[in-house]
């Protein structure tokens, strides 16, 4: 979304980066994805860890202006699992980005290119020190969460899911236990579940407890419903957050330290 209603919040769509030291890895490849890699082409970065949730257009539509992928001094590694057993992550990339959906097929890439499949429920090590815990989410076509373990912190990204009435999943607060900060698919209000049942997304009120039954003290929503104004977004906000404090509303650009 773009606009002047959509200012302050952004309009990309997710694409999120996770620094473990000198270590970058990225978690999805939205319209987000194409900033990012200009972005880190400037710093100098040349290894990319590209691990993806899902694959619908929301989550992937960056991939093919991702400009590392086109450079032959980088190299580039996408990892899924979403489709285990049905579709291999190069299987995905062919089809995806090829024409008539995109003038060009993945072999126009200079860069260096691999891919990884991996089972939901693995533990992935990309780089040293740096430990992936994976599990299956509830959403049309399968989704990926991910759990990122590096020198003491953590950081839980749990999108796209949808959540039971009432009912905190016991095997996600386990995944999730005692993170530093949960990620969490806050698309929808708690008024209009019932309207969106089966579209595999949650709320903020939810992610609030699910933070405060796991001994969290940061949730940041994610995954805004894309029709949400910067009005209709600082309004959920200071209502998600009247009942958990340490919740807060996601924006581009924003840099959580932990």
């Amino acid at each position: 979304m773009s606009g002047e209603q959509f200012l302050r919040y952004g309009g990309n769509t997710p694409c999120i980066e996770v620094r473990c030291g000198a270590e970058v890895l990225i978690f999805d490849a939205g319209s987000g994805l194409r900033e990012a890699g200009l972005s880190l082409m400037s710093e100098g970065v040349s290894e990319f860890d590209v691990f993806f949730t899902h694959t619908h257009y929301d989550h992937i539509i960056g991939l093919p202006y991702f400009k590392p992928i086109y450079r032959c001094s980088s190299a580039v590694r996408f990892w899924s699992g979403h489709l285990h057993g049905t579709m291999s992550t190069a299987e995905m990339i062919n089809d995806f980005m090829r024409p008539p959906w995109f003038p060009v097929g993945p072999g126009i890439c200079q860069a260096s290119l691999d891919t990884v499949d991996f089972r939901p429920g693995d533990t992935l090590s990309p780089r040293k020190d740096v430990s992936i815990r994976t599990m299956s989410l509830v959403h049309p076509g399968g989704c990926v969460g991910y759990r990122v373990d590096w020198g003491g912190r953590a950081v839980a990204l749990i999108y796209d899911t949808e959540h039971e009435p009432g009912i905190l999943d016991p095997t996600l607060l386990d995944f999730i236990a005692d993170a530093d900060l949960l990620v969490y698919d806050c698309t929808y209000l708690e008024s209009e579940m019932a309207a969106y049942r089966g579209y595999g997304h949650s709320t903020g009120i939810h992610g609030s407890r699910l933070a405060m039954a796991a001994g969290i003290p940061r949730l940041a929503m994610f995954h805004h419903d894309p029709s949400r104004t910067d009005a209709a977004l600082a309004a959920i906000e200071q209502e998600v957050q009247a009942f958990f404090a340490g919740a807060f509303a996601a924006r581009d650009h924003q840099v959580i330290d932990l």
